[in-house]
């Protein structure tokens, strides 16, 4: 007859391996979650670019809606020294040739200032967290991730002329496209 004992640890050894399993399947899942999520953005992201590239170009209502929210001249210094959040609907107008930077809103301005510096001084590019430090930021995730997409913005605003306002020659890295000079002098 078999021992109480050895009854529990047979019972305990089958809940144990059901556990292993169902963690497994479930890891399974999440990695294909994961995948499919990943899949479901690009989409919504491809379908996003494609109205922005069929969608009309009004540039005159672009420039009036950049030079509403551009501060006054004395609250300009004020307003670029706030935080770096990203503003909701943020407009950067696809770069073409003999488009001035004085279009962009001032945060897009200030990272278009910095990489010309750096290229004039003949510097590689700059990761985000680096410009954070730049502009004496906290390098915290969230600011971090604010630049991040600013700077992802102004490269894709540039990716169908094959010039732009950013380039980013490696994974995170940023430089000024060719053609910008980013003072204010567009190309």
């Amino acid at each position: 007859m078999p021992s109480v004992v050895g009854l529990l640890e047979q019972r305990e050894l089958g809940a144990r391996r059901r556990v292993d399993e169902l963690r497994e399947e479930a890891d399974r899942v999440q990695a294909e979650l994961a995948v499919a999520e990943r899949e479901w953005k690009e989409w919504v992201i491809a379908r996003s670019r494609v109205g922005e590239v069929l969608g009309p170009v009004d540039e005159t209502a672009d420039h009036a809606r950049t030079e509403r929210a551009m501060p006054a001249q004395g609250q300009a210094e004020e307003a670029s020294s706030a935080s770096m959040a990203a503003k909701p609907k943020a407009q950067v107008p696809v770069w073409r040739e003999g488009l001035d930077a004085s279009v962009l809103s001032m945060d897009y301005q200030r990272i278009l200032r910095a990489l010309a510096d750096r290229h004039r001084l003949h510097q590689g590019p700059l990761t985000c967290q680096e410009m954070a430090v730049l502009f004496d930021l906290d390098a915290v995730p969230s600011k971090v991730e604010a630049l991040r997409s600013k700077a992802k913005r102004l490269v894709a605003r540039g990716w169908l002329v094959a010039r732009g306002w950013l380039a980013e020659p490696a994974p995170g890295r940023f430089t000024l496209a060719r053609g910008v000079s980013g003072s204010g002098g567009g190309s």
